[in-house]
């Protein structure tokens, strides 16, 4: 798009995305920024795609870190054109391909670390997917685990049992779920990457860089599925290991999946609270106004990939209000 489309939309962003009182507010949701694309990961988004979504809001938005949004939210002080922009679980990319294009158009992001991964761990989910990525054609033999078998062959077959494994484990307990990514290791002969998530060191230097850091809990549990005490001390020993990584607590938070009332509830928000968080985001998926709980702020993600798709995506969005979670 050229100067002259960008100037005749620009009126448009500022009547969808008001100032004061009247204001909306987009969160944007990624989770990585892989170097190239992935043919087993298909929905994320790679660094030409990164570069050109972060040009777009660098030039038609005002960037915020979550916690200056929310308060002015509250506040009904939020500037024209406001936009945060976040990361949840604390991948590596963040660091090496996320930072700098963020850093190359001036803008800031928050990112949100579940800090039991940071240091060489591994997300579940990562698990299914390198180990599927490593296993060799044939029958992938899940029964045993209360799942069903699986055919890998080529990369459609491999997408497929990822999608349907990642489901099928998602809301089991910790120690069920590990069961299955430990069987999944076995079948690969071991050596699955310990160097998909970022450092406690990258980590704090991604907040001397001018980013915001939040709590994501440590073993990305979903809250509603454990118990009030495990619940309670996920919440608060991730925040204070990464008050200990960054000389500072941090102070916004983003729910584990995300879904309120399903993955979450008013009682996990009072234990935000409880332990000095200021506000939260959710993967329900809308924007905020001045009456939005700003410790259930909705998110969502952009997938397009050029500069008009993004700004009519922005657009469309500026109408999907979520206001109905409340505590």
């Amino acid at each position: 798009m050229n100067r002259l489309g960008r100037q005749l939309l620009r009126p448009a962003i500022e009547a969808a995305y008001r100032r004061g009182n009247r204001a909306r507010l987009p969160v944007l949701m990624y989770h990585r920024v892989l170097p190239k694309a992935d043919p087993l990961q298909p929905g994320l988004i790679d660094a030409a795609q990164a570069n050109q979504q972060f040009k777009v809001l660098s030039e038609l938005f005002n960037v915020l870190h979550v916690h200056e949004a929310a308060d002015l939210l509250k506040q009904g002080r939020l500037p024209p054109r406001a936009i945060a922009i976040t990361f949840d679980d604390g991948y590596r990319d963040n660091h090496d391909v996320a930072l700098p294009l963020l850093q190359r158009h001036g803008i800031c992001a928050t990112f949100y670390i579940a800090s039991g991964f940071i240091d060489g761990g591994r997300m579940f989910h990562d698990s299914v997917i390198e180990a599927v990525r490593r296993l060799p054609t044939g029958r992938l033999e899940l029964q045993a685990l209360g799942l069903p078998a699986f055919t890998i062959d080529d990369d459609e077959s491999r997408r497929a049992a990822i999608r349907d494994i990642v489901q099928a484990i998602k809301y089991m307990d910790l120690a069920q779920r590990q069961a299955v990514c430990d069987q999944l290791e076995r079948a690969t002969g071991g050596n699955l990457p310990r160097d998909l998530m970022m450092t406690s060191e990258q980590v704090a230097e991604m907040a001397r860089r001018g980013m915001s850091i939040g709590g994501h809990t440590v073993q990305h549990p979903i809250l509603q599925r454990v118990d009030e005490a495990a619940a309670r001390n996920e919440i608060a020993t991730n925040r204070s290991t990464l008050a200990a990584i960054l000389g500072e607590a941090p102070r916004t938070f983003a729910y584990p999946n995300g879904k309120p009332r399903r993955d979450y509830t008013c009682g996990h928000v009072q234990m935000l609270r409880d332990v000095g968080y200021e506000a939260a985001v959710s993967t329900a998926v809308g924007v905020s106004d001045q009456g939005a709980d700003v410790f259930q702020l909705p998110r969502f993600v952009i997938t397009e990939s050029t500069y008009s798709t993004i700004l009519f995506r922005l657009l469309r969005m500026s109408s999907v209000l979520t206001n109905d979670y409340s505590c």
